[in-house]
């Protein structure tokens, strides 16, 4: 997967976009990124549910989270499977495939409030004290297992939370828990939230939906 530097950009559009205030996120104008020129996945939004399909792609789609939202401590969905790529090393730079992952984006309060006028997302994002929690249906690992970022490096984290293979599931997670476990300390403020499906490196396929995104 083309991801490297691309995730800095992805990341910077994302805290551009509008969102809805408060509870639940609806996925309405929410903006994709691709990965590469010729890969995309196939994103339909529609009110609280995103459905997704991609075929031997990677990309990404984004929202901005408001103000009022960046003191979010915790997150639910429901996140559904009917076509699942296989378990993969998630460690792994360029072979990495996962159904879906749900990205949640930090950065320090004092930063992001002294940049909150300018539009300069981009020197945010580039900033070494930037940090991303990724949660994950996919892979070869144990639920709740943490991982390092094949990409982000120390900005990054994957928090495995179903293996590969299908289903139906509602998540709740801890952001302030998962956070202090994979970084140490409280997190910043939650600035973006972006969603994910990968199934180029495997050639394959995945699909399903994702609904009832709520920040609390």
């Amino acid at each position: 997967m083309v991801f490297r530097l691309s995730m800095t950009a992805v990341l910077v559009a994302g805290c551009l976009a509008g969102a809805a205030h408060g509870g639940q996120l609806a996925f309405s104008g929410w903006t994709e990124q691709k990965f590469s020129l010729f890969s995309k996945v196939n994103f339909r939004q529609a009110g609280n549910t995103l459905a997704f399909r991609s075929d031997d792609a990677a990309s990404l789609i984004w929202q901005r989270v408001p103000q009022a939202d960046w003191s979010t401590q915790s997150a639910a969905w429901r996140w559904d499977v009917t076509a699942s790529v296989p378990p993969t090393d998630l460690t792994r730079k360029g072979g990495d495939d996962r159904n879906a992952s749900m990205y949640f984006v930090f950065l320090p309060r004092d930063v992001t409030e002294a940049n909150a006028g300018s539009g300069n997302i981009r020197k945010l994002l580039a900033n070494p004290d930037a940090r991303v929690l990724m949660f994950v249906w996919g892979g070869a690992h144990t639920r709740g297992q943490i991982l390092a970022s094949p990409y982000l490096g120390a900005r990054g984290k994957t928090v495995i939370l179903r293996g590969a293979g299908t289903g139906s599931f509602n998540e709740n997670v801890d952001l302030a828990r998962d956070f202090s476990r994979a970084f140490g300390g409280a997190p910043g403020a939650l600035v973006g939230v972006a969603v994910s499906a990968d199934s180029d490196d495997t050639n394959t396929q995945s699909a399903g939906q994702i609904s009832g995104l709520t920040l609390r």
